[in-house]
């Protein structure tokens, strides 16, 4: 229980610091602006990835081809 206690009060202790002595200068905000979008952009590409093609397989499967239309 006491180490519980222990653990408990060092993250608090580490997460919330009072005082941060550094400098985000324009090229490391810059760079976690981009890394940031760039996740943001290839997870949504996984997601269109997902459920487009899939969905576009099953519309070209239901589809009839064009020289069928032209015999009828």
């Amino acid at each position: 229980m006491q180490l519980n206690k222990l653990l408990i009060i060092q993250f608090i202790i580490t997460t919330f610091p009072v005082c941060a002595y550094a400098y985000v200068g324009p090229g490391l905000g810059a760079g976690t602006i981009g890394v940031i979008l760039g996740i943001i952009g290839s997870l949504f590409i996984a997601l269109f990835a997902v459920i487009w093609y899939p969905l576009k397989r099953l519309l070209k499967k239901n589809r009839k081809p064009k020289s069928q239309e032209s015999n009828d």
